[in-house]
């Protein structure tokens, strides 16, 4: 059921990463002793990329020059070669490890954006290693060789391959997302913040036919916070654990996807079908489910699963109640199986996540020497999520591979200091602005995101609006989304008319700026 050839769903974070460091002038150079090959070959093409994708990738190549400056494209694009467009996954090398994790780490997305903006079909970036993964013709792809897994993890090779059979047995069966093999229970640090979905996850992953008393499992928590990797984990367990088991992994936006594909290709009673015949389906990011369609056809599938004694899983970054979209009675049945919140990261488990993650940097032969303060101080000064963390950790590693000094705390505190800044300005969700304007106006926040539209709502409604827009990153299209699935055009008349107001009525300018305070202060 699952097509695992794909490696990683790591590649999260878009920030260009800068240094006013050596290390971040060296990076070429360590590549040129790395592999001779890349002398001459700037944003080249080999294997079976030609033609117009050759001709894509060249102009990808002058973007990112153009877009990250002529520093940074030769410490870390300059080996970065096309392979293939196969299906909709490109197909990129380059020549070692630890350059493959940090483009994966920092540059996915904006790679992933790129080739968007070339071929509006493709779905994923796969970044190999050259010389390490050859598949023949027709040959399975397998396991990744950088990644080095200890003797007692192996059993996952043989659930890959009960996988593969099972997809091949069915000819027309749903293809799942692919699965990172390094997102496992075995490395994930399990704290007081995440120990009731951790225990949860694992309890569906090996349960026999008759599933789980959890049904469905609901995970929920902030970004970075170990969802995707517990959604994977039970993946890889379920198929090793029970073995022909259909296992459908995929994201709310892929879903919606292959809907509305089904739908104008007339393939719509099929993919209802197909849907309804996995005995475990996993679904990521559930609140990027967009469409009135779409959220009736996910509830049919949930309930149709669930009745018929299949398992479900699914993850978002907010609880049940507070999904913009479903109806009353999908968010009941999202909820009455289990609701598991993953809280902020501890302390001690934010330490125990760096060390795991030391330990999977020497296993793939990027060993670097972290003392115990330097883990200390990241552990202590970066507190949002792991992968903020792990964001931190690639910055030391490169510090050490490139420049090849001793991380101190002093150069720690010069590597990280956005990170460190960056958690003193409070995260501002848009459900936060909705709540505090709805107390303070005497409304409940379902009638901000309703069609009433008498003065005492509509008020109250444009100034969240206003608010939403000077104090989250959020365009106007997704702040529409969140206030009844309004048009930007009705956003952008608001923060207008509210801008007007402020000038001309000092009393509402002041219930803005006691708002604003309140919000950003946390205050409910």
């Amino acid at each position: 059921m699952m097509d695992l050839r794909g490696r990683g769903a790591s590649a999260r974070r878009q920030e260009v990463e800068e240094f006013d460091h050596p290390a971040a002038h060296v990076g070429s150079a360590a590549l040129e002793a790395a592999d001779g090959t890349i002398n001459g070959n700037e944003g080249r093409t080999v294997g079976k990329g030609s033609g117009d994708h050759g001709e894509s990738w060249g102009r990808i190549v002058q973007r990112l020059r153009a877009e990250f400056g002529e520093d940074i494209y030769r410490s870390w694009f300059r080996g970065l070669a096309f392979v293939e467009l196969s299906g909709m996954t490109v197909v990129l090398t380059v020549p070692t490890p630890f350059l493959r994790m940090w483009i994966r780490t920092n540059y996915g997305n904006r790679l992933l954006a790129l080739w968007r903006a070339e071929n509006g079909g493709i779905e994923r970036i796969d970044i190999r290693v050259r010389g390490v993964e050859t598949v023949q013709p027709g040959e399975k792809p397998a396991m990744p060789a950088l990644v080095r897994r200890p003797k007692e993890e192996r059993p996952v090779e043989a659930a890959r391959a009960r996988l593969g059979a099972v997809s091949a047995a069915g000819e027309s069966a749903l293809e799942s997302a692919p699965l990172d093999p390094r997102f496992q229970f075995g490395s994930f640090a399990v704290g007081v913040s995440n120990k009731i979905a951790h225990d949860t996850a694992l309890a569906v992953a090996t349960s026999g036919a008759e599933g789980s008393m959890f049904n469905p499992l609901f995970i929920h928590g902030g970004v970075g916070r170990g969802k995707t990797h517990l959604l994977h984990a039970i993946a890889w367990k379920a198929a090793e654990a029970n073995p022909g088991r259909r296992i459908l992994y995929m994201s709310a936006d892929q879903f919606v996807f292959r809907f509305v594909t089904a739908l104008r290709s007339d393939s719509a009673i099929g993919f209802k079908e197909k849907l309804r015949s996995i005995d475990l389906l996993l679904i990521d990011d559930l609140q990027f489910l967009q469409g009135k369609a779409t959220h009736r056809e996910f509830g049919h599938t949930m309930n149709a699963l669930i009745e018929g004694c299949r398992q479900v899983v699914i993850v978002a970054d907010r609880p049940p109640s507070e999904l913009d979209g479903f109806d009353d009675r999908t968010r009941s049945r999202l909820g009455g199986g289990l609701v598991a919140g993953i809280g902020n990261q501890e302390l001690p488990l934010r330490r125990q996540i760096l060390e795991a993650r030391v330990t999977t940097l020497a296993e793939r032969g990027q060993k670097i020497e972290l003392p115990a303060d330097v883990l200390d101080f990241v552990a202590r000064n970066v507190a949002s999520n792991g992968r903020e963390l792990e964001g931190a950790l690639n910055r030391l590693a490169a510090y050490s591979c490139f420049a090849g000094l001793p991380i101190t705390v002093e150069l720690a505190e010069r590597a990280i200091r956005d990170l460190v800044a960056a958690q003193e300005r409070p995260q501002i969700r848009i459900e936060d602005i909705q709540r505090v304007v709805a107390v303070h106006y005497q409304v409940s926040r379902s009638d901000l995101v309703s069609s009433r539209r008498t003065r005492a709502i509509v008020v109250p409604r444009q100034i969240a609006m206003y608010l939403a827009k000077v104090l989250t990153p959020r365009s106007l299209p997704e702040i529409g989304r969140r206030f009844g699935n309004r048009d930007h055009t009705t956003v952008l008349h608001a923060v207008r008319k509210i801008e007007g107001l402020i000038g001309r009525d000092q009393s509402l300018a002041r219930d803005i700026e006691s708002l604003r305070r309140r919000i950003e202060d946390g205050e409910g």
